[in-house]
């Protein structure tokens, strides 16, 4: 009986620790699945256990570790009352942003959302350039519902004046099919039989365009144009999955194959996007939680893996999504997605696209788990257009935050800037 009291204190300071933890750090993206529900039960088992140790022997012998075990048990609620202080505090900052810079920083971030009251108020003033929807907007609802409720958000941007709201989705087929239902759920362009794969995957862009368009979405995160790697199962790939969404290992079958899809999309009026350069058909780590470096030499690179994105992006107006996997060859260490070497040296300046480049999510732990705002500044500095917050909308506050402090201390590129605006704004003319 004395070995499991003993056993039950031990687990009582574990768990309350990892409880103070979770409250600290509430504002994580890691921790997204526990805010609302999640925060609430915390509250009330913190709440519960603190009964039962003041009522229990624990307090009641007035041992010092009894009333430190109390006192710990009552610091979950309070960091987490401290931590959505922070976001608070940070949210209004930011909302209180001179009208004129809000714009001219806002119409650099696309951002996901959970309900409309989130993201009305950053659409309307001009916070930022388009919103992102996935399975989360849709899940318990119609497609006429959100399509309703894309459309309230442009008129409300018509209304302030503002430039037409960028709205995008990934919806690839097979397992990255984010709207799908109620959208059609199409099979993965890797899947298709060898003598059907080109009308096959214009076919389906054809589809995906119709279908999207309907709703009021312009802009789709497809066709991955990564070659398919080597090895089936990588044991550090949690959510990538590249191996399941790449089409070919064969970089001139890549290339033709998206090419189509972008074909049939595009006669739908929504845009495509071409992902996830440098390419991810070579990485052993998930950038979704760690960094990740391609050693390959530049000029083999060029001759494979990079060849689709060259010859996709010379014949279509596919944008261009860069990931956040480091080119040691160009830039050691430093994620693609923020490399000035690899965004203006390669791609604007080598390869001459002087089309919309966008990151990959930002929230992403190769990202995230480091410097954000040192990766927000460099992203803007090193001419990407758009800045992706997708899977934690929330932690735009924290992200535009760092773009605004940048400004104010004169570390954003006023060049670079101005050629983004000039591109973002052709982009639109096009569309």
């Amino acid at each position: 009986m004395q070995m499991i009291k003993r056993v039950g204190i031990a687990l009582a300071w574990i768990v309350g620790l990892v409880f103070v933890l979770a409250g600290v750090n509430n504002n994580d993206p890691y921790l997204v699945p526990l805010r609302g529900t999640g925060n609430l039960l915390l509250v009330l088992a913190s709440i519960a256990v603190v009964f039962m140790l003041a009522r229990g022997a624990t307090w009641r012998r007035r041992t010092r570790s009894g009333r430190l075990l109390v006192i710990l048990w009552c610091l979950p609620p309070l960091a987490m009352l401290a931590a959505h202080g922070v976001f608070e505090v940070r949210k209004h900052r930011v909302l209180q942003t001179e009208p004129a810079l809000a714009r001219s920083l806002g119409q650099h971030f696309i951002i996901g959302y959970r309900s409309f009251d989130e993201v009305a108020p950053l659409v309307e003033k001009g916070f930022v350039a388009g919103i992102y929807v996935t399975r989360r907007n849709v899940a318990g609802r119609t497609a006429g519902a959100l399509e309703a409720e894309i459309a309230t958000l442009q008129a409300r941007r018509r209304a302030a004046g503002l430039p037409p709201l960028v709205v995008a989705t990934d919806q690839e087929g097979g397992i990255v099919s984010h709207l799908a239902p109620p959208l059609t759920r199409l099979p993965a362009l890797a899947s298709l039989a060898p003598e059907e794969q080109k009308a096959k995957a214009e076919e389906f862009g054809r589809i995906h365009g119709r279908e999207l368009a309907s709703l009021g979405i312009n802009l789709n995160f497809a066709p991955v144009l990564d070659l398919r790697p080597a090895a089936k199962h990588n044991r550090l790939d949690f959510n990538t999955l590249i191996n399941q969404r790449a089409i070919s290992d064969d970089p001139a079958k890549v290339s033709a194959i998206a090419g189509a899809y972008i074909h049939g999309l595009e006669s739908a009026g929504v845009n495509a996007t071409v992902k996830h350069f440098p390419g991810l058909g070579r990485v052993r780590a998930d950038t979704h939680h760690f960094n990740a470096d391609l050693d390959t030499p530049a000029g083999e690179l060029e001759a494979t893996d990079w060849r689709p994105f060259r010859d996709v992006l010379s014949s279509t107006d596919a944008r261009l999504m860069v990931g956040h996997v480091a080119v040691n060859a160009l830039d050691p260490g430093r994620p693609a997605s923020h490399s000035k070497a690899v965004v203006d040296g390669l791609i604007r300046k080598s390869w001459n696209y002087q089309g919309v480049v966008m990151t990959d999510d930002l929230v992403m732990g190769a990202i995230y788990q480091h410097d954000v705002c040192t990766a927000v500044v460099e992203a803007l500095n090193a001419g990407v257009d758009l800045l992706l917050v997708a899977y934690d909308g929330l932690q735009f506050y924290r992200l535009f935050d760092c773009a605004t402090d940048a400004a104010a201390r004169g570390d954003l590129d006023t060049t670079m800037l101005h050629d983004s605006e000039t591109r973002l704004r052709r982009a639109l003319l096009v569309d």
